[in-house]
């Protein structure tokens, strides 16, 4: 098999589903995230999600390059999910109310601290959600439909206020934080659920708002087999309402870059080749896994 054959990972109807005596079919989302976040990055994205690798995509609004990428978004199929990734961490605020108080945004250990002082400017932070999800709108003429973070932070205490009141305004799913698993990596996965990411999944509970059940795709961005992780990730995916959040860009890569992003440019590159390629297909065949849906109520 070649990395176009073509497998049917999609038909909700399939045959498999419905034959006497065969186990039901697992349920998957795979979703892209940073899209947005370079023009490379997103065609390596996009790419992907035309041959139907990925089922989700989540967009990083405040980028420069965001209205160009954005715009090439009215390519992907309309199965294909597409939300706002909120960022706090990365750049500059794209609101006025919050290039009041930020000139940039803090790093992401920083922002964790002062939401847990309650020290975060969460009038300013709501206007920037609101501002780069119209932002979306703008570029693809559609609304988002569902809520994630760059970094996991629309989870942070000062923060998550926003997200559940817009998600519950728009009707929209946000990305659970609260319920994770996966090889290795216990005290990362960890730290996510106890800055912010239990307190997230209670409240999507309390208020009834579409979310995964399960996240699965957390790790150090370091490991060279990516496929090992990846088929573990899939032994671990339940019937239904699982994420895996995974981070490719380009299969061939840039020539260079600078150090300080090397080693996420290497294991985005390591992504992008695995989705792309004939093992991931068959990696989803031996778990018994399909892309579709993961929100649940």
């Amino acid at each position: 098999m070649n990395s176009d054959s073509k497998v049917d990972l999609w038909d909700q109807s399939s045959s498999i589903l419905t034959q006497p005596g065969l186990p039901r079919r697992r349920v998957l989302s795979v979703c892209a995230d940073d899209y947005g976040i370079t023009h490379e990055v997103s065609r390596g994205i996009l790419s992907l999600a035309l041959r139907e690798r990925v089922n989700a995509i989540a967009c990083l609004t405040h980028e420069r390059t965001w209205s160009s990428c954005g715009r090439h978004l009215t390519q992907a199929p309309r199965k294909v999910v597409l939300g706002v990734q909120f960022n706090l961490t990365q750049g500059v605020p794209v609101s006025a109310e919050l290039r009041k108080v930020w000139a940039e945004f803090p790093s992401l250990p920083r922002l964790v601290l002062q939401a847990h002082l309650k020290q975060l400017p969460r009038a300013a932070i709501a206007a920037e959600l609101r501002t780069q999800w119209q932002r979306f709108s703008d570029a693809t003429g559609r609304q988002p439909q569902f809520l994630a973070g760059h970094q996991h932070v629309h989870q942070l205490p000062g923060v998550r206020k926003s997200v559940i009141e817009i998600a519950v305004r728009m009707s929209v799913a946000v990305r659970n934080t609260g319920n994770l698993s996966g090889p290795d990596w216990a005290l990362k996965r960890s730290l996510i659920q106890f800055t912010g990411g239990n307190a997230l999944q209670h409240r999507l509970q309390q208020f009834g708002i579409r979310h995964n059940k399960l996240l699965l795709g957390v790790y150090d961005f370091r490991r060279q087999d990516y496929r090992s992780l990846v088929q573990q990730w899939l032994q671990l995916t339940p019937r239904n309402g699982s994420v895996l959040v995974c981070h490719p860009g380009s299969s061939e890569g840039p020539a260079s870059v600078p150090p300080n992003q090397s080693v996420r440019a290497a294991a985005r590159r390591r992504e992008a080749i695995y989705l792309g390629s004939a093992e991931f297909l068959l990696d989803l065949q031996a778990a018994n896994v399909r892309l579709g849906p993961a929100w649940l109520d």
